[in-house]
């Protein structure tokens, strides 16, 4: 390869060097001219003992130098170089030159003709080392006074950044965690929805437990050799992270595509990309995780790190991948037209449940009352998706066909606790099954009405004569979230305790504009909570229940 890029600042820059290595009597001139050389250079020199992170431009490749401390003639040092995106080439070049020059910039010769004439004919220089991947690499090697070491870092992808950490220190510990001798992964549980993975202990975790943890990093795209190039991986996808994704654990704002999960003094944020789900996982020490959540049939990549929290370094195990297994085929229910059936799905063990029913009509209306928790429907009728939407309350869905169409309805919990859902598909379109239900289910308390012992509600009503029931109960504030995270929006009065109703009526009102009753609540507690609930209940005697309404009564009047 042409030296002569190498050449043209050397002399200058050898110069500069030598003088900050070897100790010799100067001249004020002398130490002038030394020092306004090392200023020049000085964003060259490669700093020892810390991590440097350096930006490259595509097809532009950069140079750093370094040289020993004073007063060492032989010094071992190690150089690792982490890529933090694409693959890179980098390569470690020795100038050596003889005692001649070393003796002229000692004694203060530093005219730089003389020094450039001695330094091509009594210096040579040499590779010693190159390397090109993506990998995080490490050399180890010897150094003189009587040598100056480049470093030449090249991009022809595109533009990136590296870290580059150079050390003369190898006695007093390292700035990486270390990691075993075998870093695999060991993947020694598959399930539908979890994998279980297992590594053995980094020598860090050991001798400094407290300072130590592992993060792991799932994925669905590929594995990463390094948190450096994972970080990036998620960044390009357009979104903003903490600075270290080990170090997650100080706290910061998530963007509206993450979300954090505390447990078990384990930290889990996963981040929503275009590519899927970025999750990241730090568990202290632990060596075993099984990792829940999971899709069925699809194939995860892992990655663990073994993270130095004082000094933000961290190490990459071996990744490696496990596809998880795919679901069973659900039971298919028969659906018999006009019969209500409840389906109960499991959040974590059965979120699927499959229904089947053979078209007798030409028409057929499906009738979906959701009882709790999140459900999500999809229909196909012959093979064809027809209708796919999440189950918010009552859900009348008419669709037309042929006769003996199949349709299939798949039903789907979103989410990880139990929900439940209520199914009719009829033919009978002028005999419904559940009430006319009015605009809005909510129910509204009117605060200048309310007193010590007394609260006035209102709801609306409909065009068709219908019974009203109301029912109230006491709670205390700490458990409201609790009873309307946990109600049962299909059961009836019947699920109600006879002590908790309060009164049953019948109205309607042909003028939509006036279907409202109000009902004043008598013979409450001073400075209480009451949870009121508001049943209606049409003809064919299915109840419909109103969203609950949490009042407290005044404490003084």
């Amino acid at each position: 390869m042409p030296w002569c890029w190498f050449y043209l600042p050397l002399h200058l820059l050898m110069a500069a060097c030598l003088c900050h290595s070897i100790k010799a009597p100067t001249s004020s001139l002398q130490q002038s001219f030394k020092s306004n050389l090392f200023n020049f250079y000085h964003s060259l020199i490669l700093a020892n003992g810390k991590e440097t992170t350096i930006h490259l431009l595509k097809d532009i490749p950069k140079r750093y130098y370094f040289v020993l401390e004073e007063g060492r003639a032989l010094a071992p040092f190690s150089i690792t170089v982490t890529p933090c995106d694409v693959p890179i080439e980098w390569s470690i070049l020795v100038h050596k030159a003889s005692a001649s020059l070393l003796g002229k910039v000692a004694q203060g010769e530093h005219d730089t003709q003389d020094i450039s004439n001695a330094q091509k004919a009594t210096s040579f220089v040499s590779t010693i080392f190159n390397y090109k991947g993506n990998s995080v690499e490490t050399y180890m090697g010897m150094s003189s006074h009587s040598a100056l070491y480049m470093l030449e870092f090249l991009s022809t992808e595109r533009d990136t950044h590296i870290t580059v950490y150079l050390t003369t220190d190898t006695t007093s510990g390292h700035l990486y965690p270390e990691l075993p001798l075998d870093p695999r992964l060991d993947v020694v549980g598959i399930g539908h929805t979890t994998v279980t993975l297992t590594w053995k202990h980094s020598p860090s975790v050991l001798q400094h437990r407290e300072n130590i943890q592992y993060c792991l990093l799932v994925n669905e795209k590929h594995n990463y050799k390094s948190l450096c190039a994972a970080e990036t991986a998620i960044r390009s996808s357009g979104m903003k992270l903490p600075a270290t994704l080990a170090l997650s654990l100080s706290p910061y704002l998530l963007e509206p595509q993450q979300v954090m999960i505390l447990s078990n003094s384990e930290l889990s944020i996963i981040n929503r990309v275009s590519s899927g789900e970025v999750r990241q996982i730090c568990m202290g020490t632990k060596n075993t995780y099984t990792v829940p959540n999971l899709s069925p049939s699809t194939q995860y990549y892992f990655d663990v790190f073994v993270v130095n929290l004082l000094t933000n370094a961290s190490a990459a195990y071996t990744g490696t991948f496990a596809r998880t297994l795919e679901e069973p085929e659900p039971k298919v229910m028969e659906l018999k037209d006009g019969k209500v059936v409840q389906v109960v799905l499991d959040g974590k063990k059965q979120k699927f449940h499959t229904l089947q029913y053979q078209a007798r009509h030409k028409k057929v209306q499906f009738t979906f009352q959701l009882c709790h928790g999140q459900v999500r429907v999809h229909i196909t009728k012959n093979g064809k998706i027809v209708a796919s939407e999440n189950i918010l309350g009552l859900r009348y869905l008419s669709l037309k066909g042929k006769l003996l169409d199949t349709y299939l309805v798949q039903l789907r919990s979103t989410e990880e606790s139990n929900s439940s859902v209520k199914v009719q598909v009829s033919s009978q379109f002028n005999k419904p099954l559940f009430p006319l239900l009015p605009e809005s289910l909510k129910i509204k308390s009117f605060s200048k009405l309310r007193t010590c012992n007394s609260v006035t509600i209102a709801w609306l009503g409909t065009q068709e004569q219908s019974k009203y029931c109301v029912y109230k109960k006491r709670i205390e504030e700490d458990q409201v979230w609790t009873e309307l995270r946990s109600t049962d929006r299909c059961s009836g009065p019947e699920s109600r305790h006879k002590s908790e109703k309060v009164l049953c009526k019948y109205f309607y009102d042909v003028n939509l504009q006036r279907a409202v009753t109000t009902e004043t609540i008598k013979g409450l507690d001073a400075g209480t909570l009451y949870l009121f609930d508001v049943y209606l209940i049409g003809p064919s005697g299915i109840p419909v229940r109103y969203h609950s309404k949490v009042v407290k009564t005044r404490k003084k009047c």
